[in-house]
């Protein structure tokens, strides 16, 4: 299911909660919620007292083990049409993003079809220090894993990261490197992630579409051995 109101709040249910950013909300007072654009796995649903229909969100991957209610008006299913694989008969395809321009452009051989704007990581750690290195590692990878939806979360205590429901991911990288959708930022064109490729829902979803290995719609998730699928050329001009 995809989030198509700006915002859903949720309801735990089974406290007490175990992901960070779910901690951080509670200890807060501020109320856990799931925003536009944001994909989730829905297990059950149950009709309330007032005729309001409700879904459970559980998410099936990197989950922390944490369980939710969410009215459902906020959601609507992804549809096997919006997962087909596009020109899937083409065979010469490859990424190319340039972490100097913040760009993304998908090749069919010499021939550009897709470009956009990314954000990628910047070269500065985590303490907001200049660094040598671009955190969004620089070489040729090829997509190894695919998923419509993954809780991610990473990084060091103080330092890092935890983000439920992100969708269309395109792993290219085994330590966590992907193409994903970012709903929480749309500064694309400037460095903004912790090494990632934060790319606008519609685009994210149109490169996991394009993209080898195919995904289909049940599991929704797909793992392909090396040598892997579609390459992933990340650049510095």
């Amino acid at each position: 299911m995809e989030i198509t109101v700006p915002y859903v709040d949720l309801l735990l249910d089974n406290p007490p909660a175990r992901a960070p950013w779910l901690q951080y909300k509670i200890e807060n007072g501020i109320s856990p919620r799931l925003y536009y654009s944001q994909i989730t796995w829905i297990d059950q649903m149950k009709t309330g007292q007032d005729g309001q229909v409700w879904y459970r969100v559980n998410e099936k991957y990197g989950n922390y083990g944490d369980i939710f209610w969410g009215a459902a008006r906020a959601f609507r299913p992804i549809t096997k049409e919006e997962m087909a694989p596009i020109r899937p008969e083409v065979e010469n395809k490859r990424i190319l993003v340039d972490v100097t321009y913040q760009t993304m452009s998908c090749y069919e051989g010499d021939s550009e079809v897709f470009f956009t704007r990314i954000s990628s990581g910047a070269k500065w750690n985590v303490r907001g220090e200049r660094v040598d290195t671009w955190e969004t590692p620089v070489g040729r990878f090829p997509i190894w894993r695919k998923l419509l939806s993954l809780h991610m979360s990473g990084g060091t205590t103080g330092g890092g990261w935890d983000l439920p429901a992100i969708g269309w991911v395109s792993l290219f990288v085994g330590s966590g490197v992907a193409v994903h959708a970012t709903f929480w930022h749309n500064n694309f064109g400037e460095p903004m992630s912790n090494g990632c490729v934060n790319a606008r829902p519609e685009d994210s979803k149109w490169v996991f579409r394009w993209s080898m290995p195919k995904v289909s719609y049940d599991p929704g998730d797909t793992v392909v051995s090396m040598p892997g699928g579609t390459t992933v050329e990340v650049v510095e001009s």
